[in-house]
């Protein structure tokens, strides 16, 4: 009888591992290890390889829309023939290409070979793949212990059971036969859910009448079940919104293609849409398309669409309307004089208007142009004429809308280019005839003009090359590496054994960062400089890095660090800085010695700005630092402030660059735009900066250790504590600023050492403006440029909105969290030491809780999976 079950056992085992044995022969619930599937070896069940055990879900190599072309492999409600997941959605394949399961997990190759999509490096081997009876596809180890799950990795739709989490989201399809990500995100922040388009949000589930929203906690994640929707807070003790819908024992979430987020329930053999947002389809981006205008229709909810005056039509069915005789920007070398604006009719507004803030206001119309007109991303402006409140359109264009509840004093103007147009035709619009003569001629003279314009260039160049040997520049870079290229502006080259003298073979080292140490070093002519060595430079050539160099290098302001040069020594990389004598911002306002006055921080502050400003709008190439914090904010004589380390992420390789990333995660200065995995804009250095603003007013990291008692110790930045204070937790400064700023308690948020040298009214100045810079929508943080104005006094000062700073109730219990954690191990460790005494046995070393907040805040609780 043993023998029997030892037989039947290596046959199963055989024909599960065998892919040709099995095909066309769908599993129920289980498969195992080297399992391979086709939508071709299972045509006969159209793909189906997988089955859960109730029969509601199966896993499929599946082409929607029966297109020929692209298949994916994917989860689908089998009565509705709905997919609800897929995996390689951004990847397809051929109706050949096959879908492997080894016990490494699911990897995803078409016919040819060619790699398309894998799980990720699991943590043990895999014993099986199960579908379960909700839709979730679950790789298992040997104890049947989940290694990976399709519901930790949505695509545009949730079931009931499962999670979307802070900081994830929803992503459209193209279309129903296309399956690649659109450009509709729904995601999941710590006060609400929303919709963007190209990081401009269009509608917030709070918005519908029918939610009701508990704002006092923070949301965790979203779910649906049977009785509606939900936003949960404290991991799902409390609701904090709530959208009630009829009870259903099927229903799902879904971002649709038309950019709408629906609830629909299965019943009956058919979907019933319970609720969709937003309901006005003139709310959504593109219901028109690119300036398409769009009106309520009289008969039906559907938009109805036409052309702005002074548009027309780029289609016969209005894809989207061009404006008359002219092209829209952004044009990257046109001139400042080829630039205009069309003015749109009355009564139009624009989708994202109700959930901006102006950037920049109280100014004439002239102002609000010319800041559209210096910023390339810019392709149109509102303008409010009673408030002179100015909102800009950055880097897409939408639908605008035809709207009777718009105020007459908001006009809205796009950025168009003057110039020499083309007919349908393909002309230029002048219907007379161009001359023969012209046609046979023009050919021969341009080639002569080639020939002698590349004579003329040759020559110079070899001239140069002579020069340059005369004066000895051809060793700039090292001996083996011919300087056979010229760029404009390139600041001086150093070669390896000038900077190796300089630095005393790098000798003194004077910092240290996410892009390399930085050493001490004196140049011939007594000049001391920073020298810095890139660590992890990317596989660029070097005419790339000069380029990237060329343009740093032409980036002059007074609050900027200056680049006297740079050296390419084979694969090693180095920058070469005018010295700064005091050093980083962290050593003064966070250590031991005389604390910083307060004119010193506010200047600090102000310099800052401007050389963010400057950075952002001021300079020909927009630059986003993407590292604001103090150790990147050097001090000059007099403490002047001077921003370091900008225009460098494009010299690491992506690896490095991915973990400065996660370096700024962790030291508290990265934007919540990061949770939600949207690009990366100047507001992300808005952002940071507010977060320094913070640590100007405490003097103190925002993160930091809590005592029983307010000594000097308390207040630096590692928290350390003096023998007689006591912890008695983390200290996450950014909420107590909010809650004293609703109070109007801001002497109390001064930094301690200051002694009464600061008043209520100058706190009051820079707090308020910090938490304007934190808000968690990037629209609504204002511009460096306001930022500066309102530090000088010229704008007003604005108030913080509330609603946009819930989040930090979130980070700051976190933080509360991880000083029960902290506070568990200190214990600990006490018992440990006494025991220890007790015994005779302590030793020399013992181990203690962290001594910062930082050891808890991973930079994936902080920012999610990058």
């Amino acid at each position: 009888m043993g023998s029997f079950f030892f037989v039947f056992f290596f046959i199963i085992s055989f024909l599960n591992s065998y892919p040709f044995s099995v095909s066309g022969a769908s599993f129920s619930e289980f498969i195992y290890p080297n399992f391979t599937a086709s939508h071709f070896s299972f045509v006969d069940n159209n793909g189906a390889f997988l089955f859960s055990r109730n029969g509601t879900f199966k896993a499929s190599i599946y082409n929607p829309e029966t297109q020929e072309t692209n298949f994916y492999l994917c989860v689908i409600h089998v009565e509705s023939n709905t997919i609800i997941w897929s995996a390689n959605r951004d990847s397809p394949i051929t109706s050949s290409g096959e879908m492997d399961l080894t016990m490494a997990g699911i990897s995803v190759t078409d016919s040819d070979g060619d790699f398309k999509w894998s799980t990720p490096q699991l943590q043990a081997t895999v014993l099986a793949l199960t579908l379960t009876d909700m839709g979730n596809l679950v790789l298992l180890d040997q104890s049947n212990g989940s290694l990976w799950e399709s519901f930790h990795y949505p695509t545009d739709t949730i079931l009931i059971g499962q999670r979307l989490l802070i900081g994830a989201n929803l992503s459209s399809a193209v279309s129903g036969s296309n399956l690649s990500t659109g450009d509709y995100r729904f995601v999941v922040t710590g006060s609400d859910a929303l919709l963007q388009w190209h990081q401009q949000k269009y509608w917030q589930l709070s918005m519908d009448t029918k939610a009701y929203i508990n704002l006092n906690y923070v949301v965790d994640y979203m779910a649906i079940n049977e009785t509606g929707l939900y936003l949960f807070g404290r991991n799902g003790s409390v609701v904090v919104i709530l959208l009630n819908l009829s009870t259903t024992s099927f229903r799902i979430a879904k971002l649709g293609i038309s950019g709408q987020f629906s609830v629909s329930s299965f019943s009956s053999g058919k979907w019933v849409q319970e609720f969709v947002g937003p309901i006005d389809g003139c709310q959504i981006p593109t219901s028109c398309h690119k300036m398409g205008l769009c009106s309520a229709s009289s008969t039906s909810n559907a938009p109805e669409c036409s052309c702005p005056s002074g548009f027309h039509s780029a289609s016969q069915n209005i894809s989207g309307c061009l404006p008359n005789n002219l092209s829209f920007l952004c044009q990257l070398h046109s001139n400042s004089s080829d630039i205009s604006y069309m003015k749109l009719g009355s009564g139009m507004e624009y989708f994202s208007l109700i959930f901006s803030q102006p950037e920049i206001y109280g100014v004439n119309y002239s102002v609000c142009q010319d800041l559209c007109s210096g910023n390339c991303a810019c392709l149109g402006i509102f303008y409010e004429n009673s408030s002179g409140s100015c909102y800009v359109l950055e880097n897409e264009l939408g639908s605008v809308i035809l709207s009777n509840t718009v105020e007459d004093d908001l006009q809205g103007y796009i950025k168009v280019l003057v110039g020499p147009t083309t007919d349908s035709n393909g002309g230029n619009g002048d219907s007379k005839s161009f001359p023969t003569a012209a046609i046979v001629l023009l050919p021969f003279t341009g080639i002569f003009l080639l020939a002698a314009l590349g004579f003329l260039w040759w020559k110079r160049w070899k001239f140069n090359e002579s020069e340059e040997r005369k004066l000895g520049h051809q060793n700039s870079f090292d001996s083996d590496d011919l300087d056979d290229f010229r760029i404009p502006g390139l600041p001086q080259k150093y070669n390896y054994k000038e900077l190796e003298l300089a630095t005393e073979s790098f000798k003194t080292q004077i910092g240290a960062g996410g892009f390399g140490a930085v050493y001490k070093g004196t140049l011939p002519d007594k000049t001391v400089v920073a020298v810095k060595k890139i660590t992890n430079p990317s596989n660029q050539g070097k005419k790339e890095f000069c380029t990237e160099i060329a343009v740093i290098g032409n980036i002059h302001h007074v609050n900027l660090v200056k680049l006297r040069g740079f050296c390419a020594h084979g694969r090693q990389r180095f920058l070469v800085y005018e010295y700064m004598d005091r050093g980083s911002l962290d050593r003064p306002l966070f250590g031991n010695g005389p604390a910083l006055e307060w004119q010193e921080r506010f200047d600090i502050a102000l310099g800052t700005a401007r050389g963010l400003a400057y950075l952002h709008g001021g300079c020909e190439h927009k630059i986003i630092h993407c590292d604001v914090k103090p150790e990147n904010i050097l001090l000059h004589d007099h403490f002047q402030a001077k921003i370091s380390d900008f225009g460098l992420s494009k010299l690491l390789t992506p690896e490095q660059s991915s973990l400065f990333t996660t370096m700024r995660g962790t030291r508290g200065y990265l934007a919540p735009e990061w949770l939600t995995n949207s690009a990366i804009s100047e507001k992300t250095d808005v952002y940071s900066f507010g977060m320094v603003l913070l640590e100007l007013v405490r003097g103190r990291k925002n993160c930091s250790i809590r005592s029983n008692s307010h000594t000097s110790n308390e207040i630096n930045s590692g928290g350390a504590n003096n023998s007689s204070s006591s912890v008695i937790g983390l200290f996450y400064f950014p909420l107590f600023a909010l809650e004293m700023h609703e109070q109007g308690r801001y002497l109390e948020l001064a930094d301690p050492r200051l002694e009464g040298r600061v008043s209520n009214k100058e706190v009051e100045k820079l707090v308020r403006i910090a938490l304007c810079c934190v808000h968690e929508e990037p629209a609504l943080r204002p511009s460096m440029a306001t930022v500066v104005g309102m530090l000088e006094g010229g704008l007003p000062l604005p108030q913080p909105r509330v609603e946009s700073l819930i989040f930090l109730r979130f980070y700051g219990r976190r933080f509360t969290e991880a000083s029960m954690v902290d506070e568990e191990n200190r214990r600990s460790d006490d018992q440990l030491m006494l025991y220890q005494e007790e015994n005779g046995t302590r030793s020399s070393i013992v181990t203690t809780g962290s001594d910062t907040c930082f050891s808890f805040m991973s930079s994936q609780q902080i920012s999610g999976p990058r």
